[in-house]
């Protein structure tokens, strides 16, 4: 599976009920062989990938392409990746902790 790849399913999975009232993006910084940036545009309890140069983001959460692939298919917990070190986070933390809520695997 490709990086690009797992922004679909992102869409997918994403809980418009637990965007309600939020207007924020959320840069993506993804390292490694399958390297990019991405950014998730949540408005209007909608969730759109759009180009990150034009947007200002609200949170950057940067990680190894593995490291991401893993998260979106459910096999490397967000919370112990950050605990760990695999992700870094900056910006509104609150909305971090918000992104099990937004986007449910289980």
């Amino acid at each position: 599976m490709k990086v690009v790849d797992t922004f679909a399913a992102m869409q997918k999975l994403f809980n418009p009920a637990a965007a309600a009232g939020l207007n924020k993006t959320i840069q993506l910084n993804i390292t490694g062989d399958d390297a990019g940036v991405y950014a998730l545009k949540i408005e209007n309890q909608t969730c759109e990938l759009v180009p990150p140069e034009s947007i200002k983001p609200d949170l950057t959460l940067t990680m190894s392409d593995q490291d991401w692939i893993a998260i979106t298919q459910g096999q490397l917990n967000p919370m112990n990746a950050f605990l760990s070190g695999k992700i870094k986070a900056t910006g509104d933390m609150m909305l971090a902790m918000k992104i099990p809520q937004l986007f449910p695997t289980k």
